[in-house]
């Protein structure tokens, strides 16, 4: 096989709504509800997408510190 046939994953910059709750291991139905109204989102048509970078921002804003096993 020459290289030019060696084919790498392209990396996503975007996630479809489903996609992003599984990135962050989330129901659908708990994204709309916790993550969606606070993340920015790229509307074309009737597709919606959620940058990558705005799950990574969101998932740090909303992450803690746990002390002593206790959330």
């Amino acid at each position: 096989m020459t290289a030019s046939k060696i084919r790498a994953p392209i990396p996503r910059v975007a996630l479809e709504l489903a996609e992003a709750a599984a990135a962050l291991g989330m129901s659908p139905s708990s994204f709309t509800r916790y993550v969606r109204p606070h993340v920015r989102l790229i509307r074309k048509g009737s597709l919606v997408l959620v940058h990558v970078a705005e799950l990574e921002r969101w998932a740090e804003e909303n992450s803690e510190h746990v002390m002593d096993g206790v959330a």
